[in-house]
């Protein structure tokens, strides 16, 4: 058999999405052995039937399934891109348009600490946080 005819062999085509039937990583993306090295099934399909894939970009799954082989659900992207529109934490912080007390994420309202590079918090919930702290300095008693 040929590569592409054992990849086919492997491909269960449904209504929506080209669904990989063999071994998939933890991570549900399938993979199978060409040459003697292991090659990501969507990779293979995508290079396969659109073209080579840049070395600096990744391929997003559109469809959000992550065995699918589909080259029409697949995006060559930068890493980056990719991570930010996923489902994980950075993702959901990226998209967050408000803070957790409702003050928008507008740019005279961001304050971005220079020890945390790609961290935002809300200027007047620092600006809160500070009265409160300064507050409770006051109260203190002496001790001498």
């Amino acid at each position: 058999m040929t590569p592409e005819e054992r990849f086919w062999a492997k491909v269960k085509k449904t209504d929506t999405c080209w669904l990989w039937t063999a071994y998939r990583s933890r991570g549900g993306y399938g993979q199978f052995r060409l040459n003697g090295k292991t090659v990501k099934a969507h990779r293979f399909a995508y290079e396969l039937l659109i073209g080579p894939i840049s070395e600096d970009l990744t391929l997003d799954h559109l469809c959000r399934v992550r065995s699918c082989v589909y080259p029409a659900h697949l995006e060559p992207v930068t890493r980056g891109e990719n991570v930010l529109r996923g489902e994980g934490r950075s993702a959901i912080h990226f998209r967050q348009t408000h803070c957790l007390r409702g003050h928008p994420f507008e740019d005279q309202n961001i304050y971005r600490p220079p020890e945390r590079p790609g961290w935002r918090e809300c200027r007047e919930c620092k600006r809160g946080r500070g009265k409160d702290y300064r507050a409770r300095q006051a109260n203190l008693p002496c001790v001498t």
